[in-house]
Order: C-alpha cells, then structure tokens, then sequence
C-alpha cells in the first residue's frame, strides 16, 4: 500500500512515531543517521587538479606559455623560466582567489538554507529543513515550502500549490482521510510533497519520504542547479575587459613594429609585446571582484541582512526610496494589549509590558478583578480561544511562537486568569477559517455539546463591526444599534490616535454545526465583544537608521496594514512623516486615477490599510519616476510585489518561505536599521570595487605610456618582459586584495545615491586614471633618462632604477585609491592592515631581488646604493603627492558632487 491508501493512524504506527509529541531528539538524531539528511544530490564539486589547470586555459595565460616556449627554443633560458615561474605562481593565486570565494559563497547559502517547523518530544521546534526524518511531525502554514514528502494528518482549509511537481495550476485543497484506489501525484489530496508551497490555511503532516527519496528526488536531475550566472557589474566589467584587449592589442603591435623597425632584436620585442599585453589587461579583475562581493556580503550578514542574488548588491548603493511594513520592521514586534473597550462601554487599562503574565485591570485608577465582570472575561476567551500562538516560558522569560499579535491576547487572557487549555477541556475545536491579508479577520469554531456550537471572531474592527447584529451589555446579547457601532467607532479612533493596534472581538453561538467552508454564512449575526488596543513600540535603533537613511537622500517611507491614525502616530514619531506630507488607506488609493496617485506620490509617506495588490501597485508607481524602491514583505501575498520591487527584502523572523524565495535579501532580524546598513555596505562594496579598478587601469596605463614614449623617442626599452610580468603580479595583485578589504567610508551615507545607470568606469574616472598614469610614467622615464643620459650610468643600473621607480609609485599610488577625494593621511596611512602587509611583501620583495645573487640575473638588476633608494622613494611619493595636493586644491562643494565618480 501506498502512504496515501493508509490512514493516519496506520501512517502513524509504520513510522514508530507519536502523531501529537512526534519523535524524540534521540530517535530524529539516530533515523539522520541511517536515512540521511534531507537534500538532494548536488552536482559534484569539480576536483581541486581540474579546477587549478584551468587557470592556466585562459587565452592571456596560454599566450604567455607560448611565449615561454619560444623563449626556450631561442635559449633564453632564464626568461623562459621566468615567465613560467610567473605563470604558474598567477596560476595559484587564481585558484586560491577562486576556493576562498566558493567557501564563502556555500557559507552563505548555508545560512539562506530553508527551515521546518517540526514537533519533536511535544515542543514546537523551527529546525533546518535538511535535519528532517521520516516519522518527523510538521507543521504547515501559509506561505511555507513544504518540507519533505507529508501524510497529512490534520488539515484545516490547508491548500497546497503543486504546479512545480504536477503542471496543476490551482492549489488543491487537503485532507486527512485515506484514499482506496491507486492514484497519480495531483490527485493524492492527503499528500504534501517537498518542493510545493502552502497557499492558504494550516496543517500538520508526518514525513515519509526525505531527500532523494522524495517525488522531487526522483526528478532531481531535472532540478540541480543551474551554473551561477555572472552578475551584470561582471558582464560590464567583461564587456570593458574586452576593448582593453583590442586597445592593449593595437599598441602593442605599435610598440613590436617600432621596436623591430629601430633594430631591436625579434625576440625581445616580442616578448615585450605579450608582457605588455598581460600588463594592460587586468586578468585578476574578475576574482578580486568576485572576492569584493563575497566577503561584502559576509560584512552584510553580521549586519542581519542576508543578500541573496548577487545583483542586488549592486543595485543596493542606487536605493532612493524604502517601502517598509510597519510592525517588527520600524517597531519592535513586542505587542502588548493596554487598553480594553468593553461591549458594555467600559474602557479598561491594562498593565505590564510583553509576554509576561503579569499585569493588572484598571478602571481608571481603581483596579478591577477580571472574574467579575461577564463582559471582560468573554472578550478574554474569544482572544485566548480564536488564536493559533503559543506562549512559552524558559528561564523566566517568556517567548511566543506564532504571531505577536495573538501573543499577546494569549498574554492578556493569562493576566485574567484565562488559559486556552483550560478552556479547551470544555470545548472541542472543530475548525478554523485563517485570517488573510483580503479578509483581516479569523476565526476558529468550537463545540460544546451536541446543541451548543460557536465561532470566535477577531479582526479590524472595521471589517468585523458590519457583521455584528447584537451586543453583549454585560448580561444578555441585545440588537446593536447605530449608536453602539458610533462609540465603538469612536473609541477605535481613540486607540488609534494614541499609536494603539486594534483587533474587534466577537463571536456567535449556534443550535447547529457551523460550517468553515461557508464564512459567508459563518461570519455574519455576530455578537460584539470588545476592542483591544496594543502597543508595539518604534526600536530605538530604527530612529538612527531614518536619520541616517534621509541624510543619504533615501526617502523612507511605511506601508502597513495597521490602521491609518495608528500608521502616522509612528511615522511622526520616527520622523518619517512630517508636515505637509500625507497618508493614505488601500480604499483611498483605489479610489485615485494613476494619474492623481503620480502626481500625490512624493509627497504620500504612509499607505494604512493595505492589500498586497496596493504594495505593488506603490512599487510600479515609483518605478515608473525611475526610482529605484526596495520594499519588505512577508506573508505569501507580498511576493509579487517584492519580485517587482528593485530590491525586494523579506523578513527572515515573521517572512514565510514564498516571500523568502522572491526576495533579493533577508532580514534576519526583521529590523528597519539593517536595511539601511545593508544600503550601507553596498555602497562601500561598490566603491571598493571601484578602488581596485581604479587602482589596476591607472597602473596599467603607466606602463604602457613608459614603453609606448621609450618606443617612440628612440629610447633603449626601460622595462624587461619579466620585470613588467612581475610588476603586473605582485605590485598590481596584491595591493588590489587591500583595496578589496577597505572599510566603508565614514561618510558615505551623506551622499546622494548614485544613478543606477552609471557604471565603475566613469568618463571622470577615466580622465583621472590617464592624469595618473601619465605620471607614474613620467617620473619612472624622468629617472631612466636622468641616469642613462644625464649622469652616464650604465644602462642595466638605468634600468634598474626605472623598475624600481615604477614599482613603488605603484605602490604608493595605491594610497590614492583608497578614496576619491579624502587624503590619505584623513584617512589613516596604515588603517587597512591587509594593504599594509602587502606593501610590506612588495618592499621585501623589491629588496630580494635587488640583493639576493640568484635572483638578480633573473629579473636583470643590479646592487643600488643608498644614494640611489633615497632618490627612488623621493620620486615614487611624487604621484602620492601631488593627488593630496589635488585633493586639498579640489573645492569641497565640488567634491560632494562627484563623490564616487
């Protein structure tokens, strides 16, 4: 027999498990064991020998070997081997650069790996989807990915969209009892199967098949992951790569004919051609761009903001407005009900603050007890028994698992003395109708006996209100009248104005069974109960963050489904909202043409009342002034208004699985403040980035203005191929990872966002990197000429010194790239540890060659005086110097205008 021929009690007893405790930590650890964890098969990680020769297939490096080999076949024997040596060693660094960015990349997925919800020796447990086992109990609710191959056992309006398994479009709603005949995938309804999404309702399920076992597993194939796609800032990188080719490509043939034409020897010119070549084109760009971004993203992480699509990061530093949701997001998700307005007409305090059960009831200043009065502790039941929280309690704190906001009616049921188990000894729970973002209402139906059934209702007060007939007056249920919905309304707007959440509590008695799948029938005649105001104060971070958020010119703005008054009492208070702005509900804004809305839009910085279809309605509208908008959600609905969004930000707490899978980052906290640090950091990965292009182009267009002036003044060749090949490794490669590990600039949030459309290279950027190269160039020939014209040294010493020059006012050069317009000494010449190791590496390496009698004939040196290092490192400042000078010349208003340009 099948799972889905058996029924519940049968699936229950072939697993070994207990349908209400599930299994014991024990048993789950041991079946891990013997069943394994629950993933599918990934493709096989390319071995380690494969992945390090196939540094050496790229066409700039296989140029290189056969220059190598002609070297060898010419006897040059100590280029040959010099050029290999280099090949190799840029080789090593390659796959290193390569494995570390892999590491941190499955370090990242591993903490955007999915979670279960799994009952395991009678507690709820959120765990790693991947430690599921079979005969694990789980716990489905809307928006969630199912897990792993499920029986269902308990269904309550549970649907379950299929189309990725079965092609069936509409979700197919679930039940619990067996099926007799043998059946396919889409028509098994008592079945849930890994990879599908809960669209609507609540259930539990027994796992019975994990991994490759699953349905999925049978088709893994079909679903292993595609090879990662290069992100746009890397395809334009590749796309600018490729003219250097071309342009590197034409001056090198310029320099080789040059030379050739001059009388210089064949082989000398050829290979100086090809190190040239390797010198203009910065092959070591796409890694240290790769590593930029992974270890960015790492920083972002312990900043509670996990990216998950690469792109976004880039899209990240452009943001010039924030859509966030209200509650857990701006507030800190820790509702606490204060204030009661009975049927009766009574408006009650409450005290204590949480999920504590401490507190009191307050009739003004006289305190009352609960038990006494019929209409309080009605309205403390339909809180307590239309609810699907828990509250739990571990070294005195007390925690809710579910959502806050029946948190804390289960919370103010305990002050009163009310504890849902209690109350279900005497009422069997028959079913629920679970609230959505269209309805704003839930409701869970009980019964008492045979003659006495009943449906406990809370919701907005404003949905609920219109379906009351009666209201309870403290003794009997009455007609509701047109005065009564008048206060109640009143009172609502009370709780409003003072920054209060409120729910509407009601009910209904019937003689009869009512009918969950009937709520048109089921949620009408109902009986008024009371209104329960909540607080859930703004977190004191989120106040920093708008500050910070505004002075980076992002304009943040809330979208809640809170009440309108509620909505604009935060927004005042977090400054978000200010005079002459406006707020609007979901029913105002179906009421606007598109073009009114347009027009309205800057100045709106609260939608109350809002349905998904009004969040992405929001997004488009933004978009379409080309702003670029990262907007939270997270409940299911929200997700196609996060796939619209430009950066779409899911809340990794409160957020279900679907709006997880369509956001471009998640919020580990759910906190506002972590969105602007994640905006933050990706306006410093994208400066750092620049930074290192910045740095490697302006190098490179040193060196070929050193050889291409030499060339065409007639000039003996200052560079030899393998003191450029060296150069091009070690002075460019090296300083680049510092550059990659620059922190972000202190002010980077007093910016402006930059233009989405402006790229790494800026026509600015350009103009700076050719004024700097064309003077890294002209100190390295000043010095080669002065000592090969002027003082009469041979030309191996000339040579010497014009490597040395250029190696170091490389070095120092990279000071200027640690900002744009800062001096360095602002800055802090030696706050970047990595940058000053690797310039450490560069002077020991320098050093070695200059002094150690092996290495000399290799790199065609000689022994230099001290005479000779002072006037090297008095020259190789000189770039150094003469950018601070720019900076500080620079007006500073123009500075703020050109900032990352």
């Amino acid at each position: 027999m099948e799972w889905y021929q058996k029924t519940v009690t049968q699936t229950a007893q072939e697993l070994r498990t207990d349908l209400r405790k599930g299994l014991s930590p024990e048993e789950a650890l041991s079946r891990l064991e013997e069943y394994g964890p629950n993933t599918l098969l990934e493709k096989k990680r390319e071995p380690l020998l494969k992945k390090l020769l196939r540094q050496f297939t790229e066409f700039i490096i296989l140029v290189l070997i056969g220059a190598a080999v002609i070297a060898g076949l010419l006897g040059e024997w100590i280029d040959m081997s010099a050029i290999l040596a280099i090949v190799v060693l840029n080789g090593v660094i390659g796959f290193i650069q390569e494995e570390k960015a892999e590491r941190v990349m499955e370090a990242l997925k591993k903490l955007s790996a999915p979670s279960a919800k799994v009952v395991r020796g009678g507690e709820l447990k959120t765990i790693p989807a991947s430690g599921l086992v079979p005969g694990d109990i789980v716990v489905l609710d809307s928006g969630d990915h199912v897990p792993a191959d499920l029986r269902i056992t308990d269904s309550k309006m549970l649907k379950v969209q299929e189309a990725a398994l079965t092609g069936e479009s509409h979700p197919i709603e679930k039940e619990s009892e067996a099926l007799e005949d043998a059946l396919p995938l889409a028509d098994r309804t008592n079945m849930a199967y890994s990879g599908t999404t809960v669209v609507y309702g609540r259930g539990r399920g027994v796992v019975t098949a994990t991994g490759m076992a699953t349905e999925m597993g049978k088709i893994a194939k079909l679903l292993q992951e595609v090879k990662a796609e290069p992100t746009p800032l890397q395809k334009r990188l590749a796309e600018f790569g490729a003219y250097l080719v071309y342009a590197a490509g034409g001056i090198c043939a310029v320099i080789f004919l040059i030379g050739v034409l001059r009388g210089e020897a064949l082989i000398d010119m050829f290979l100086v051609a090809v190190s040239l070549a390797v010198a203009a084109i910065p092959e070591g760009l796409p890694a240290v761009v790769t590593i930029v971004l992974a270890l960015g993203v790492q920083r972002m992480v312990k900043r509670h903001a996990l990216v998950r699509k690469l792109p976004s990061v880039e899209t990240l530093g452009a943001a010039t407005i924030i859509a966030s949701d209200k509650t857990g997001t701006l507030t800190q998700n820790q509702m606490t009900v204060k204030r009661l307005f009975l049927s009766t007409g009574e408006d009650i305090s409450v005290s204590g603050t949480g999920y504590s059960p401490d507190g009191r009831f307050l009739k003004g200043s006289k305190e009352i007890t609960p038990s006494e009065s019929d209409a309080l502790m009605l309205a403390l039941k339909a809180g307590v028994l239309c609810n699907s929280a828990e509250l739990k309690e571990k070294g005195g704190a007390w925690t809710v698992i579910g959502d806050p906001t029946e948190g804390a009616l289960l919370t103010l049921g305990l002050k009163g003395g009310v504890k849902k188990d209690a109350l279900e000894k005497a009422l069997t729970h028959t079913g629920e109708v679970p609230f959505d973002a269209e309805r704003k209402m839930m409701t869970s139906t009980y019964k008492e006996d045979e003659r006495a059934y009943f449906a406990f209702v809370k919701g907005a007060p404003e949905r609920i209100l219109p379906l009351c007939s009666f209201v309870f007056d403290g003794k009997t249920e009455r007609p509701i009248t047109d005065g009564d919905k008048r206060k109640i309304m009143e009172a609502n707007d009370g709780f409003s104005g003072a920054a209060l959440r409120v729910l509407g509590l009601a009910y209904r008695k019937s003689g009869a069974p009512l009918d969950i799948y009937k709520v048109h029938s089921l949620e009408k005649d109902l009986v008024f109960l009371a209104l329960a105001g909540m607080i859930d104060p703004p977190r004191e971070e989120v106040f920093a963050a708008v500050e910070k958020a505004v002075s980076a010119g992002i304009t943040p703005i809330m979208i809640t489904g809170d009440h309108k008054m509620t909505a604009v009492a935060i927004a005042r208070e977090l400054d978000i909202f200010k005079e002459n702005d406006l707020a609007l509900t979901g029913a105002e804004l179906d009421s606007m043409s598109n073009e009114d809305f347009s027009a309205l839009l800057p100045r709106i910085k609260v939608y109350a009342r809002v349905n998904p279809e009004h969040k992405l309605r929001v997004v488009k509208a933004w978009r379409n002034r080309g702003e670029i908008i990262a907007m939270t959600g997270d409940g299911v609905n929200d997700a196609p208004a996060l796939k619209e969004a430009d950066i779409g930000v899911a809340m990794g707490i409160t957020g279900t699985d679907v709006t997880k899978e369509a956001s471009d980052m998640v919020l580990t906290d759910d906190n506002f403040a972590s969105i602007v640090s994640a905006v933050e950091e990706g306006r410093g990965i994208f400066d750092n980035i620049r930074k290192v292009v910045h740095f490697l182009l302006s190098c490179n267009i040193g060196e070929i203005f050193v050889l291409l002036v030499a060339s065409l003044s007639g000039m003996p060749l200052p560079l030899l191929p393998v003191q450029i090949l060296w150069t091009n490794l070690v002075t460019d490669g090296l300083p680049a990872l510092g550059l990659a590990m620059e922190p972000v600039a202190p002010g980077i949030m007093d910016r402006p966002p930059r233009d989405k459309s402006e790229g790494i290279v800026t026509p600015t950027l350009i103009r700076v990197m050719a004024v700097q190269g064309l003077f890294m160039a002209a100190f390295t020939l000043a010095v080669y000429g002065v000592e090969l014209y002027w003082l009469k040294e041979p030309f191996e010493k000339a040579r010497t010194m014009a490597f040395m020059v250029l190696v170091f006012s490389q070095m120092f050069h990279v000071l200027n790239c640690r900002s744009a317009w800062e001096s360095v000494f602002s800055i802090g010449v030696f706050s970047n540890r990595v940058l000053n190791v690797a310039m450490l590496v560069i002077l020991l390496g320098q050093i070695l060659i200059i002094y150690v009698e092996p290495l000399r004939p290799i790199f065609k040196v000689v022994p230099l005086g001290l005479r000779d290092w002072a006037v090297i490192f008095a020259v190789s400042v000189q770039p150094l110097l003469l950018m601070e000078l720019v900076k500080m010349a620079w007006p500073r208003d123009r500075r703020g205008r050109n900032k990352g340009k």
